[in-house]
């Protein structure tokens, strides 16, 4: 089964607040060509001169409306994040397990239950997909869809952090996170 890989949007695209600030925005547009038209007696002249008032005032009433009204109509994403009954935790590296090498390769496997890995990246998210986030002395190293991995990681104490996020990269609520200490020596 493939994964189907879709553009990204930075507003989502389409949505109503959009449609109606382009339409006020053309409005705006049409009313202003007109109202200046017949004020400057150009054109439309079968129009009294009182009506290009009331085009061009219309004209400014939509620009108003195309900047003021689709904050107000815009569809409101939830900001609430999903839970998770999904639990994390190391089976390597062990806590204060030592390593040896300038780097060492140290190998990092995760087991999860209660949730899945998958590959893809989505906004609709839910409760059981995700991906891993893993840090390493409080530094982002990895997103990664797998359990397994090695990391290449210099001499010293270090702290391995492992964090199972929603589809969107974003913490579940409450985090779903673990942590680990480990020894790199020569």
């Amino acid at each position: 089964m493939g994964v189907i890989a879709r553009p990204l949007v930075a507003d989502g695209g389409g949505t109503v607040d959009q449609g109606v600030a382009t339409f006020l925005f053309i409005g705006a547009l049409l009313f202003g060509w007109v109202g200046v038209l017949r004020l400057r007696d150009r054109a439309f002249r079968q129009l009294p001169r009182t009506a290009g008032w009331g085009i061009a005032i219309l004209a400014v009433a939509c620009v108003v409306l195309a900047l003021v009204l689709p904050p107000i109509i815009r569809p409101q994403a939830s900001t609430a994040r999903p839970s998770t009954k999904a639990k994390l935790q190391f089976v390597v590296p062990r806590p204060g397990e030592v390593f040896h090498g300038d780097p060492a390769t140290v190998p990092v496997q995760l087991f999860l239950t209660g949730g899945r890995i998958v590959a893809a990246t989505s906004t609709k998210i839910n409760s059981t997909d995700g991906h891993v986030h893993l840090f390493l002395d409080g530094a982002l190293v990895s997103m990664t869809y797998r359990l397994t991995q090695d990391l290449q990681v210099f001499p010293g104490e270090h702290q391995l952090e492992a964090e199972f996020v929603a589809m969107d990269h974003g913490p579940f609520d409450p985090p779903v996170k673990v942590f680990v200490t480990f020894r790199v020596g020569r």
